[in-house]
């Protein structure tokens, strides 16, 4: 099983989880810029942040054959503190740099004036760059913020199919589900989605533009619920092409939209073949 987990934040994981997400068939990630729980109060930190997400990770995640990628933007709750809205200011210099295959996360925390006016930069930006778009969605107010939050993307004249609404639930699925946007659920052990609900939801809504990530963080969090939600499809009677479909094939689809996606090929008994190195282009 090949899994590519769209949202996951491995600076808040060990090295032992990179080993056992490897041993669970994990070969790529996208790790999006978040709030790290400590605030930060200066532009240089978010430097320093996006420079890591460019060059330490990618290069522990290497040393357990994990492909590692990036979204970077200034987050939805740090947009609120007045003295870090320089960070759009720099955030545009790493933008151009390979590895960064989306803006993200941005969108809103609590649907602030401050929050509207960097998540309507963002998507300027990701425009003028020509990327992707991760969204988060809010953790109250969840179906107000999305339907807020789609509101702003019509708005913008991003095209829906460039954009990937995450965090999503039952009450908020369905108003996704038709905006032509892709849709991502964060599988957690006790919030956001379970394994079980998220299989009925794949059921409902079936795997085309559905993605699962693990959204894996500081707090109770678990790097493997992609691999979880994996089999519990397999025993709910999905075919091996859908999870794999919902595991691989919709994350790359979605990211190689920025052309800067860098996967080795997996073969079929989950090695990688010498010379099969490619970029992904436009989900290729």
């Amino acid at each position: 099983m090949d899994i590519f987990d769209p949202h996951i934040h491995m600076t808040s994981r060990t090295t032992d989880d990179y080993a056992a997400m490897a041993a669970a068939g994990v070969r790529a990630v996208v790790e999006p810029a978040f709030w790290l729980g400590q605030p930060r109060t200066h532009v240089g930190t978010f430097e320093d942040y996006f420079d890591s997400l460019l060059g330490w990770e990618p290069y522990r995640a290497a040393q357990f054959g994990i492909q590692h990628h990036c979204a970077l933007a200034l987050n939805p709750k740090e947009a609120n503190d007045e003295r870090l809205a320089g960070v759009l200011d720099v955030l545009p210099r790493y933008l151009v740099k390979d590895r960064v295959v989306a803006v993200g996360e941005v969108g809103y925390d609590a649907m602030t004036p401050a929050e509207d006016k960097a998540f309507a930069v963002q998507l300027e930006y990701a425009l003028t760059y020509d990327l992707p778009v991760l969204v988060h969605t809010p953790h109250r107010d969840k179906v107000a913020g999305t339907r807020r939050t789609l509101d702003v993307i019509r708005e913008s004249g991003m095209a829906p199919g460039r954009v990937l609404i995450d965090h999503l639930n039952e009450p908020t699925l369905p108003l996704v589900a038709d905006s032509g946007c892709w849709m991502g659920m964060s599988v957690y052990p006790d919030t956001k989605m379970s394994v079980d609900r998220a299989v009925a939801s794949l059921t409902r809504y079936g795997t085309e533009r559905l993605l699962v990530n693990s959204a894996a963080d500081w707090g109770h969090s678990d790097p493997l619920t992609p691999r979880r939600t994996g089999e519990a499809m397999l025993g709910s009677g999905f075919r091996e092409e859908d999870v794999r479909r919902v595991l691989w094939e919709n994350p790359v689809s979605f990211y190689g939209q920025s052309g800067r996606l860098e996967l080795e090929r997996p073969r079929r008994d989950g090695a990688a073949g010498p010379g099969d190195n490619t970029i992904k282009r436009g989900g290729e």
